[in-house]
């Protein structure tokens, strides 16, 4: 146990899923380090995964208050970039549907996305920073609605048959909610730009195996290792 070790310092992963799924929170007010996720809601909605890693997180505070320890917690949100491991994941398996065509329409939902390699850094400047206990740090770049994520992909490979139509053509874009990583920022934090690590993200589906390298196009596919320095970001994107 950490604190049988003399361990000053304990660096947690969570995740955002401990804090935003209460239907009494006001969605135009930002999530920050007091916010959590209702249990009774979560068990009413059937959502385990939020019920689960709320109590975990819950539980290792508690433990930390009565052990003594110094406990920080990093909130990731859905994390891209390159693969270090041979087998999907759950965050990249939700841009890769839309480059193999089996999705023909994107849904109508907003999510806030990171660099895994920020989300890393992350807990290391975490770690490292004297004041930085007993906190907990949002960890995300930027709120895209579905439709932004598929325009940027289609801007950087335009080979893939990525959808150009929401499911949904009745309703209005459904907004994110609003994060704020300040708390990341003040120590240090530069988060990596979308265009980037969604670049990196697909790069690495190719080298796997899991997508096919388009010929004879004009996408970004063939064009080196690294994306274009003039690509633009959508309009509506929403800049943490």
């Amino acid at each position: 146990m950490a604190a049988d070790a003399g361990v000053r310092r304990v660096v947690l992963s969570s995740t955002i899923g401990t804090m935003y799924m209460n239907p009494h929170r006001d969605p135009d007010a930002p999530l920050d380090e007091s916010c959590w996720s209702d249990l009774d809601y979560c068990k009413q909605t059937k959502n385990w995964y939020c019920y689960a890693k709320t109590i975990a997180e819950r539980g290792a505070w508690e433990a930390a208050r009565a052990l003594g320890l110094d406990l920080a917690v990093v909130i990731p949100v859905v994390t891209l970039g390159e693969l270090l491991q041979p087998s999907m994941n759950t965050s990249t398996r939700h841009i890769l549907k839309y480059l193999t065509g089996e999705a023909k329409a994107y849904v109508n939902e907003s999510h806030a996305y990171v660099h895994v390699k920020d989300a890393a850094e992350a807990h290391v400047r975490v770690l490292e920073a004297p004041n930085a206990g007993g906190r907990r740090y949002v960890c995300a770049e930027r709120t895209l609605h579905r439709g932004e994520l598929c325009r940027i992909l289609a801007g950087l490979f335009p080979e893939y048959p990525i959808p150009t139509r929401c499911k949904d053509e009745v309703n209005p874009p459904k907004k994110g909610y609003k994060y704020t990583n300040q708390p990341l920022k003040d120590l240090g934090m530069k988060f990596t730009p979308v265009q980037e690590y969604l670049y990196e993200a697909v790069k690495s589906l190719q080298e796997k195996g899991f997508i096919q390298k388009a010929s004879g196009n004009k996408g970004l596919a063939s064009r080196g290792s690294s994306p274009p320095q003039n690509s633009t970001a959508p309009v509506f994107m929403s800049k943490l």
